[in-house]
């Protein structure tokens, strides 16, 4: 079994307010999940409303599927309306 882990960093340059921006990482997330059956969590940057710290999490079993599905997770974020991709890093355990 391996474990991939994905930390994304994301400005979310649109939002004034935290309820901005959680209405923003909401659709992401969800979108996220959907496409990928992945876990995903907010985890850093909460009191930031332009800034956010998203964490991923997939079990396969090889580490090359693991790695491609993070692969296609930030693609996806590259892709998502009003929020722009800052920094991200992956590693399969």
């Amino acid at each position: 079994m391996r474990v991939g882990l994905l930390t994304i960093e994301l400005a979310i340059l649109e939002a004034q307010s935290l309820k901005d921006k959680r209405r923003v990482l909401k659709g992401t997330k969800e979108r996220i999940r959907q496409t990928f059956n992945v876990s995903v969590a907010e985890v850093g940057h909460n009191d930031l409303p332009k800034r956010a710290r998203l964490g991923v999490a997939v079990v396969s079993n090889e580490s090359r599927a693991a790695q491609s599905q993070l692969d296609q997770v930030v693609d996806l974020v590259r892709r998502v309306r009003g929020v722009t991709l800052v920094d991200y890093e992956s590693e399969v355990l």
